[in-house]
């Protein structure tokens, strides 16, 4: 795979994001997956200053897929933190952007569990009304699991449990099809896919660093494994636009097939 843009297709970034809040005190575990609330603004508004459309997963599709071409960059907030819908609502409709929050279904009003044990903090997430009004506000709503498990660690059964499961019911909660799925700790493998595609989804995306800069064929990878590009609170504002307008981001996948 070359980071080289194909001919004729945009190089397409989906940006990562999870808290949109203050960083907690240093030394707390994953302080870098809050990113401040003025420093998402910022770079929101440099992509619109750069002619960048902001998109939700199902938005982005077709460009994905070659079907359209277009300036666009995807938006996703893993977990469904409560604090994407009173941060980064309001920037996004400001700017007439989309985006997609994969939310953890079992979980809607509780907190991050899954990292307690690390020594993160309790951040609230989401609850079921929240959710709505995220919806309601312009945005997406993708599947994150039932309960934000290590897929792998888990028997097809119960894996296909929690990805089968956690479409029901954020469907259940937003009366609305639920399309967009991402796996947890970006942990999965073939069968993990099949089971995705299986459930009705039509993407999934990781953890793995790029944008997309060719036909996904071209790329090696499926709609069900879709790379993205980080953004932690450490990403100053040079860094954040070298991420999306050059291959900064394109080299970890390289390398990654490098050591294949």
């Amino acid at each position: 795979m070359s980071s080289t843009p194909h001919p004729g297709f945009s190089a397409i970034p989906v940006l990562t994001y999870h808290q949109i809040a203050a960083a907690p005190a240093k030394g707390t575990a994953f302080r870098s997956l809050c990113v401040s609330p003025e420093r998402f603004a910022s770079q929101m508004r440099w992509l619109k200053r750069l002619g960048y459309q902001g998109l939700s997963m199902t938005e982005l599709m077709p460009y994905i897929l070659g079907e359209r071409r277009g300036k666009v960059v995807g938006i996703t907030f893993d977990d469904g933190y409560l604090n994407n819908l009173t941060h980064a609502l309001p920037v996004l409709q400001s700017l007439g952007f989309g985006s997609t929050v994969y939310a953890v279904s079992s979980l809607l009003g509780q907190s991050n569990v899954w990292d307690h044990a690390l020594g993160v903090e309790p951040s609230p997430l989401m609850n079921a009304q929240e959710l709505r009004a995220w919806a309601e506000g312009g945005q997406e709503v993708g599947s994150h699991t039932q309960h934000h498990v290590h897929l792998r660690t888990l028997e097809s059964g119960a894996a296909l449990a929690e990805i089968e499961h956690s479409k029901t019911q954020l469907e259940q909660v937003l009366s609305s099809a639920v399309t967009q799925f991402c796996y947890p700790y970006g942990e999965f493998d073939a069968a993990h896919v099949a089971m995705v595609q299986g459930a009705g989804y039509l993407a999934a995306t990781t953890t793995t660093r790029s944008r997309i800069t060719q036909p996904l064929e071209s790329m090696g990878l499926s709609r069900f494994e879709l790379p993205r590009v980080s953004v932690v609170r450490s990403t100053h504002w040079i860094q954040f636009l070298m991420k999306i307008c050059t291959s900064y981001e394109d080299r970890h996948l390289l390398q990654e097939e490098l050591q294949a």
